[in-house]
């Protein structure tokens, strides 16, 4: 196992594609921290599932956006498990809005978007820095979106802020360097409870993607793990996990 005894926090890991880099990562030998703000019934079923890979796990309630509750669930980390070797920032949320449709875009909306992905990113990620830095090592790996990179998405909103953390991966990358590594991945459209709403999206993205299917999270957890684990000389990166859908 690549990563035994080291200790990964994976932010909302309740369900989808924190469950399953949870899980993934326990698989290689980490223990693991297990983020959720409303789902608690499910984050424990996330504990359960580590717990019987014969590693450690603990549920830490916080909301990635407010800062204080951050320092207190990395706090904790550190009381259960003495370091923070991973950080995986995958705890998002959007708002479902044409991008015609300007006019619905709200300021409240807009800011519980831009609070929770971006600020809820930096604010994990210099937190974890903190523990990081006197170790001598760490790894952090963000959870952006295609919508980052093209014009895709639920919302402006949503891949404005996304936009913003395939960025700061590259500006975190150098502030963190040499002792921390920075990366992203950036999945498009992903078979979760999330994008049940949408069930016609399923056959239309699968049919524009090389691959002809959709993502289910442990293709993207995948990804996550492998540039935790495999990645040595990689820094401040930002992988498509699309399956060929934005190649033209």
């Amino acid at each position: 196992m690549k990563l035994q005894d080291q200790v990964a926090i994976v932010t909302g890991s309740a369900a989808g594609v924190g469950r399953a880099t949870a899980i993934m990562l326990a698989k290689e030998g980490a223990n693991v921290v297990v983020n959720y703000t409303k789902s608690e019934a499910e984050a424990r079923e996330t504990v359960d599932a580590i717990e019987a890979l014969g590693r450690k796990a603990i549920m830490v309630r916080a909301d990635v956006s407010d800062d204080q509750q951050v320092n207190v669930m990395v706090d904790r980390a550190v009381e259960a498990f003495g370091r923070v070797d991973i950080l995986v920032n995958n705890a998002g949320t959007t708002v479902m809005i044409p991008f015609k449709d300007m006019d619905a875009v709200t300021e409240e909306g807009w800011d519980r978007v831009f609070a929770v992905n971006v600020k809820g990113v930096f604010f994990c990620s210099r937190a974890a820095a903190r523990v990081m830095r006197q170790q001598g090592s760490g790894c952090i790996v963000n959870v952006a979106s295609i919508a980052g990179l093209v014009a895709a998405g639920s919302s402006i909103a949503y891949a404005a802020s996304k936009a913003a953390v395939v960025n700061m991966t590259k500006t975190m990358a150098l502030g963190l360097a040499p002792i921390i590594r920075v990366n992203c991945v950036a999945p498009s459209f992903i078979d979760t409870r999330w994008n049940a709403p949408r069930p016609e999206m399923l056959p239309k993205v699968a049919e524009r993607a090389a691959l002809k299917r959709v993502s289910k999270p442990e293709d993207i957890a995948e990804v996550i793990v492998s540039l935790v684990t495999s990645a040595a000389f990689v820094t401040g990166q930002t992988v498509p996990i699309d399956g060929g859908q934005f190649l033209a």
